[in-house]
């Protein structure tokens, strides 16, 4: 009993079963296997055609997966990463600018499960402004969520 060779086409379903990618990575990761050269162009253009790579489909899983942990700009470097920048870049815009809005919600979020709150000494807040930092959230809403200047969000209006 031998290993049956697994297609290129395969390949990319069982990259795409585990996670969505964007046709980039999947161009990165297959490209060791193809035998023949135009043979994964020619997968990875049948696979967006039947819908199996969707770019927006690939922004949503990463915006719901780093959201809470991450700040907008850290969220870009990752879609850029992704080579989503480019084909897809009114989508990214659009994610990124609802990402901006609840920015500092989520920042304070964070914070409080990581720290005890606005500490008086002057190295445990360069500590917490690292920490946010470096995870791609804006200096000015660091600033905000380290002092301790963060507003409650406003109640939402009760519908009529």
């Amino acid at each position: 009993m031998g290993f049956e060779k697994i297609s290129l086409k395969g390949r990319a379903l069982r990259y795409l079963s585990a996670r969505e990618h964007s046709r980039l990575e999947l161009a990165q990761k297959l490209k060791s296997h193809e035998e023949t050269p135009g043979e994964l162009d020619q997968v990875l253009d049948e696979l967006e055609a039947k819908g199996f790579i969707d770019a927006q489909r690939v922004i949503d899983s990463v915006v719901y997966r780093r959201a809470a942990r991450w700040g907008a700009s850290r969220v870009r470097q990752e879609l850029q990463a992704k080579g989503l920048s480019g084909e897809a870049a009114d989508a990214v815009e659009t994610a990124l600018a609802h990402l901006k809005d609840t920015e500092l919600a989520r920042a304070h979020a964070l914070w409080q499960r990581r720290f005890e709150g606005v500490s008086p000494d002057l190295a445990a807040r360069a500590k917490q402004t690292r920490f946010l930092l470096t995870r791609g959230f804006s200096s000015d809403v660091v600033r905000r969520v380290v002092s301790g200047r963060v507003e409650p969000a406003p109640d939402p209006e009760p519908d009529p």
